[in-house]
């Protein structure tokens, strides 16, 4: 009997290809990108250490009063733009982009847009 991957466990092969390249220290950390279906998670990580130092997502207080649903692309753009600003107000202006094994395409990439126009280069 052969079974079929699921998309995630696929992703989550295709994201550890990936962690063995991407690799985020303390001078230019990981910004971690996680999505589910309601909502999304953006996380920057010293793996050096270990350490989330600054994380965001649509269930923020900053974020959660905004009315509609968590998981589409004007929330996406949102949080971005909050782990943006959080990660400037830390001190972290350079980041390595990792994309968590998803497509870079639809709410991953307006994430990413937004972060670069708040002020984060990767």
């Amino acid at each position: 009997m052969i079974t079929k991957a699921s998309k995630n466990s696929t992703r989550q092969k295709r994201h550890l290809r990936m962690r063995k390249k991407v690799f985020g220290t303390s001078e230019r950390p990981r910004l971690n990108v996680y999505r589910s279906l309601n909502n999304i998670y953006a996380q920057i990580i010293d793996d050096t250490k270990g350490v989330t130092l600054v994380s965001a997502s649509t269930l923020d207080k900053e974020l959660k009063d905004n009315p509609g649903h968590g998981g589409n692309k004007e929330s996406a753009k949102a949080v971005g733009t909050l782990v943006a600003k959080k990660a400037l107000d830390a001190g972290i202006k350079q980041v390595v982009f990792d994309r968590g094994g998803y497509i870079y395409h639809g709410r991953v990439k307006e994430l990413a847009d937004a972060a670069r126009e708040a002020g984060l280069e990767f």
